[in-house]
């Protein structure tokens, strides 16, 4: 869908205008790139489009020509800032000491369909969506777009915290733009935190959605509402992701920052210095995007990996996305947000002699474990070899699956519904979400992967394994990708077992009980326990066993 932009009731803007100032920019013919125009006493008034900015006319403002403007207008917020009502125009007022107006800046308000194909997929995923651009990039024009989308298209219940009109226009009834969605306007910006946790508290939304996140309150009114179970979606000030890292004010937003002091041994295994910067939870939102221009945008679908790597020195690498001229979304790149081993990774007969070293931390882990009924499961056989393999995405992004497809030319398919499918892949939270699934597939005898994250990485590896376990493709290049990932596991399964016992078993005395893993993982995996001398039990049910650590 190619973006189109609506200017409501230009000429309703147009007429608060000089004479001279209105005579001057008819001329210019350019109504549809017009951002701005700004009127500042004693000078010649100016027109602003995103390349440049053109004088209107030869004469100076005066004080009669803001004030005919001020008559026009409603009275101005605290913020400085009135709207002509039903539209979404602004104009914003520069005062002198003593308060009088001495300037105007009248902002074209324009409803854009079509920005939201940027993001549409991530819609669908329920999280929390944090936007940041520099000013007249577009933040407000694409909120308002995904609120209407949000509201009419997935029929959620959302709210729009409206402190300064901007979003949904002046007056006491909202612009049609944001479709069904509902507006709570803000008597005074500093009472918005306020009015957001009213909304969550009075109005039930599944939604909601603000303008400006700027102050250290709504970044706690954020977390808060993000704990309550309610999808944010909210604009910030800063241009890029690591500007918000070192705002001490916003910070929380992406998890917050904390000072770390390492002892020497870890300090020297993490070749560091003792005091580190460190991620201190997790972010209020899970998704951030970086609005470069109108229609190139920055995706960082994990926002916690990122800010890890940004703390590390490393660079974040976010999936660019362009809209063409036809408004079809392409992909520039793949994001890859796996943070980089402190260590060169010990080979499995290394492990049979000696306890790995400590130097990953917990974020580094890579977590993937198999149901126990995919080990030795053998997928129903086909009447045709080249038929493709079933997958059921359970919490995880089909986008990145056909990513992952085209790239190698898998002949793999994602299907809507657990009879079609062959294989349900999903995350572990996902099998939290969704027991039923989880029973149903275990009656149909349908195996069940369960991925670390939906990043790019895990998914393609997921899909590799499920393809070289895929009915009647046993050759031997099958038969060494399963060697291959069977011995990631086990060492991921094993690194799982050394950090619980280093990291809070012994130092806290706390039992631990690790992932669910195949007899022959828990077996490797209590060996290692009774090398530091601790006890071990295994729990749960055969196909869902685990085992438990106890402290001393």
């Amino acid at each position: 869908m190619k973006p189109t932009h609506i200017t409501d009731d230009l000429n309703r803007l147009l007429c608060l205008l000089p004479d001279a100032v209105k005579e001057s920019l008819t001329s210019k013919h350019l109504y549809e790139e017009l951002l701005e125009v700004v009127l500042d006493l004693g000078r010649i008034p100016e027109a602003r489009f995103p390349e440049k900015v053109i004088p209107l006319g030869e004469e100076f403002v005066t004080r009669r020509d803001i004030e005919n403007m001020v008559k026009k207008l409603g009275e101005f917020g605290e913020d400085n800032r009135a709207g002509i009502e039903r539209t979404l125009h602004r104009i914003s007022a520069i005062r002198n000491r003593k308060q009088e107006i001495v300037g105007l800046t009248c902002r074209v308000g324009r409803a854009v369909f079509g920005t939201v194909e940027m993001v549409r997929d991530l819609l669908d995923s329920d999280q929390s969506l944090l936007l940041m651009g520099r000013p007249g990039v577009g933040k407000t024009t694409a909120l308002r777009e995904i609120a209407r989308v949000l509201a009419d298209d997935l029929e959620k219940r959302v709210v729009i915290i409206d402190t300064s009109n901007e979003i949904a226009g002046d007056g006491d009834i909202p612009h049609p733009s944001i479709g069904k969605a509902r507006r709570m306007q803000v008597s005074k910006p500093e009472n918005q935190h306020q009015v957001m946790i009213e909304a969550v508290e009075n109005h039930m939304p599944e939604v909601i959605v603000i303008d400006e996140i700027g102050t250290e309150l709504e970044t706690h009114a954020a977390r808060t509402i993000a704990e309550r179970g309610v999808q944010l979606v909210a604009t910030a000030h800063g241009n890029a992701l690591a500007n918000l890292i070192k705002n001490p004010t916003l910070s929380d937003l992406v998890g917050g920052i904390q000072s770390v002091t390492l002892g020497d041994e870890e300090a020297r295994r993490r070749r560091t210095q003792k005091t580190v910067l460190e991620r201190a939870a997790e972010p209020t939102f899970p998704i951030a995007v970086e609005i470069n221009s109108r229609n190139h945008w920055s995706v960082h679908s994990d926002v916690a990996s990122t800010v890890d790597l940004l703390l590390r020195g490393q660079k974040a690498n976010p999936q660019n996305r362009e809209l063409d001229a036809n408004g079809s979304l392409r992909l520039l790149n793949e994001q890859t947000t796996q943070p980089k081993a402190l260590f060169k990774r010990p080979t499995r007969s290394q492990l049979g002699h000696s306890i790995p070293e400590i130097g990953m931390s917990k974020q580094e882990v890579s977590h993937e474990l198999i149901d126990s009924k995919i080990q030795n499961h053998q997928f129903p056989s086909r009447t045709s070899p080249n038929k493709q393999l079933q997958v059921l995405c359970c919490e995880i992004s089909t986008q990145v699956v056909d990513e992952a497809i085209r790239l190698h030319s898998w002949p793999i398919q994602w299907v809507k519904s657990l009879k079609e499918a062959d294989v349900v892949l999903t995350i572990r939270e996902g099998l939290s979400k969704h027991t039923q699934l989880r029973n149903e597939a275990r009656k149909a005898f349908i195996p069940i992967l369960v991925i670390k994250s939906d990043s790019f990485p895990q998914i393609e590896r997921a899909l590799k394994r499920l393809l070289s376990r895929y009915a009647n493709i046993k050759n031997s290049t099958s038969t060494a990708i399963d060697q291959s990932i069977d011995k990631e596991d086990d060492l991921s399964a094993l690194e799982e077992c050394r950090l619980a016992v280093e990291k809070v078993v012994i130092p806290l005395g706390r039992p631990v009980e690790l992932l669910p893993r195949s007899t022959r993982v828990i077996k490797m995996q209590s060996d290692l326990v009774n090398r530091y001398q601790l006890r071990s039990d295994v729990f749960s049910h055969a196909e869902d066993q685990r085992l438990r650590v106890y402290p001393p």
